[in-house]
């Protein structure tokens, strides 16, 4: 048997057994053997309900009762009396009633879980529960807990992998050795040998430095090779024009930030060089990054070069190509917009005034990628908002030119820096950490939804000022499964009774490109006073005189989006406001609070990725890339120890052909992370 054998060849798994697996998309040996648990359970340590104290706890116990009653939609409650010689105490699960089921066996169980005061008394909350008879013989009591995908249950897996011990202890090494010794790491047998049959928390511990390790050094060493590899490429020169970009910023209707000033001269610089720029320009939500890449754009003109900027919306192309247009005209910089909203003998033009090099700037959607666009000499390519694009998308853009153009990928998502020195780490970043002067930081505050009638009192004072207001839903219709509020009945009640006396747009996701630009220039021209959305106005809508953002059950976003979506207000010298509405009357979670009391969207990416992982800030479909089941990209002492490893085996040349599983996966990523 070996790591690419059927499951059907270990003893106990036949045709059924291997169905089970195969619908959790288990199908090798290898499959199973890297399925590794998501958590540990510590049996070890038992407490008599007579000695429980609040925290972590686990008792020996029967079930004696067990009931799970609807509390609203959307949420079941399981409430169980649990009993041992010593006394009886009640367990709550939330959404598993399941647990019914399982429990009135009356036999006995573990239950391990948080001991905690709630709803006004003590109780165990959400405790895993495991058969005291499905336990292993061994005296060990720190079990593995596998996901349960596709009904997969934990024992089933633990029985099977039981069966693979031998061949996990032969496992063949995956770094190299001098890593190993000089990191103090266990060999991979024994890291993955200690997460399926852990002795000792201590076990666990040491088995996840290793692999954590492992996942981070592929990734990194993925991108370090990138880096290696962008050097030996040739690109265009363009030479610095001092005057030219000198009059152009003396001449701005604004004072550039400071941040703004060094991201510029680093383009500027990168510009100069032999090798293409490869340049990350990330800014907080309205720091200004339009005009860096218009500089850019001014200095690639002037040098005779096309410049070509994609952005993931209509609505987004339109608004870069309106504030270049401004920026760039008085200066004989020709500017075109191409997307789908282009048509006819219009479109024909366009084609070939980009052709010809009668056109310097050429802003646009995916429309820009398309086979019938030919660039007359392609310089400079800027990718707004890169994360919703494909590697293939920004690479189809990236081979319009003859040469390797220079590449300015920027982000209205802050970037925590460790997945700038991981995901991003083939990049040069620059990032714009001050907004213009005369902004105010926007007021945040979280309200029940019990307080609307209030809040409601507040916007129309700011509507009889002049002022606008965005009204930010979840779902587009109504969903009878849950209470979230939809677009479409929001906009409906507003319009008819609270706000009738108001004008109301409403926009979301299902709407026609046409329909929707409709209802965005209404809104930017100040013909609505409200405008009723869903997450569509997340990024780059820029209407400075709306000063209130209400987030419906807000409770249900991520900090990063809620982060973009208070982005849209605050763009004028007028005083602006953050509504965050939850969809329930329970306590703020901590997200929200972290939201409510800072403005600064580094320190909440940061927190974002503690709470929720890279999915939000690196794009969800690249993250399901990622591939990490131990590393977390908010460690950034491991992060540091890896990347000065994975340097040094750059600089040593050593062969990562040696290291067969090693090359495959760090081949991955460099396919998934690389811009060339």
């Amino acid at each position: 048997m070996n790591l690419v054998s059927s499951l059907e060849k270990i003893k106990g798994v036949g045709p059924k057994v291997a169905q089970q697996f195969a619908d959790a998309g288990l199908l090798t040996v290898g499959d199973l053997i890297n399925f590794l648990p998501r958590a540990h359970e510590d049996y070890s340590a038992v407490t008599r309900i007579i000695d429980i104290a609040p925290g972590k706890r686990t008792i020996k116990a029967k079930c004696e009762k067990i009931t799970t009653r609807p509390v609203r939609r959307g949420l079941r409650i399981t409430t169980a009396t649990l009993a041992d010689d010593s006394g009886k105490l009640q367990a709550v699960w939330f959404n598993q009633p399941y647990r019914e089921t399982q429990l009135k066996s009356g036999e006995e169980f573990f239950f391990s879980g948080e001991f905690e005061f709630n709803y006004n008394r003590y109780q165990l909350t959400n405790p895993s529960a495991e058969r005291v008879s499905d336990m292993p013989v061994q005296t060990d009591r720190v079990l593995p807990i596998y996901r349960s995908i596709k009904g997969l249950k934990t024992p089933l897996v633990r029985k099977i992998l039981a069966e693979l011990k031998p061949l996990i202890t032969m496992l063949p090494e995956s770094l190299p050795e001098d890593i190993i010794k000089s990191e103090k790491l266990l060999s991979r047998s024994q890291a993955i040998l200690a997460m399926h049959f852990p002795k000792t928390v201590e076990d666990i511990e040491k088995a996840r430095e290793r692999l954590a390790f492992e996942e981070l050094f592929e990734l990194l060493l993925a991108s370090q090779l990138n880096r290696q590899e962008n050097s030996k490429l040739e690109g265009w020169h363009i030479p610095f024009n001092q005057p030219v970009v000198k009059n152009f910023v003396e001449k701005l209707p604004f004072k550039l930030t400071n941040a703004q000033r060094l991201a510029v001269w680093e383009i500027i610089q990168d510009f100069e060089r032999k090798v293409p720029m490869n340049r990350l320009l990330q800014g907080d939500v309205g720091a200004g990054k339009t005009v860096v890449a218009g500089i850019g754009a001014l200095q690639a003109a002037h040098g005779g070069f096309q410049t070509a900027l994609m952005a993931p919306t209509e609505i987004l192309a339109t608004q870069h190509a309106e504030t270049l247009l401004k920026l760039l005209s008085p200066f004989n910089i020709r500017v075109g917009l191409l997307t789908g909203s282009v048509k006819g003998v219009a479109r024909r033009n366009l084609y070939e005034a980009i052709k010809t090099g009668e056109v310097d700037v050429v802003i646009g959607t995916h429309a820009l990628i398309q086979e019938t666009v030919h660039f007359h000499k392609l310089g400079f390519v800027v990718i707004d908002e890169q994360h919703r694009f494909g590697v293939s998308q920004r690479q189809e853009l990236l081979k319009k030119s003859d040469f390797m153009p220079h590449m300015l990928a920027m982000t209205a998502t802050p970037i925590p820096r460790s997945l700038a020195l991981t995901v991003y780490g083939e990049l040069d970043i620059s990032i714009l950490n001050e907004l213009p002067k005369g902004r105010l930081p926007i007021t945040t505050k979280i309200w029940s939804p019990n307080s609307r009638a209030q809040l409601y009192t507040l916007i129309d004072e700011q509507i009889k000022a002049g002022r606008q207001a965005y009204v930010i839903c979840t779902l587009i219709d109504n969903n009878s499964d849950n209470e979230l509020k939809s677009v479409q009945n929001e906009y409906k009640k507003l319009q008819n009774s609270i706000f009738k006396h108001r004008r109301i747009g409403l926009l979301h996701g299902k709407m026609k490109s046409d329909e929707k630009d409709a209802v965005m220039s209404r809104f930017a021209s100040g013909e609505l006073d409200i405008l009723v959305s869903t997450t569509v106005v997340e990024v780059g809508v820029d209407v400075p005189n709306a000063t209130v953002m209400l987030i419906e059950d807000a409770d249900r976003f991520g900090l990063s989006q809620l982060h973009q979506l208070r982005g849209r207000v605050g763009r004028s010298i007028h005083q602006s406001y953050c509504y965050l509405v939850t969809s329930t009357s329970d306590k703020p979670s901590v997200r929200l609070k972290e939201i409510e009391k800072s403005n600064d969207g580094f320190y909440l990416a940061e927190v974002d990725l503690k709470l929720r992982g890279p999915g939000e800030i690196y794009g969800r479909a690249q993250h399901g890339a990622l591939n990490l089941q131990i590393a977390t990209l908010a460690d950034t002492r491991l992060i540091a120890r890896v990347k000065n490893e994975a340097k040094l085996f750059v600089e040593s040349g050593q062969n990562l052909l040696k290291y067969k599983q090693l090359a495959t996966n760090v081949q991955h990523y460099q396919r998934l992370t690389t811009l060339n």
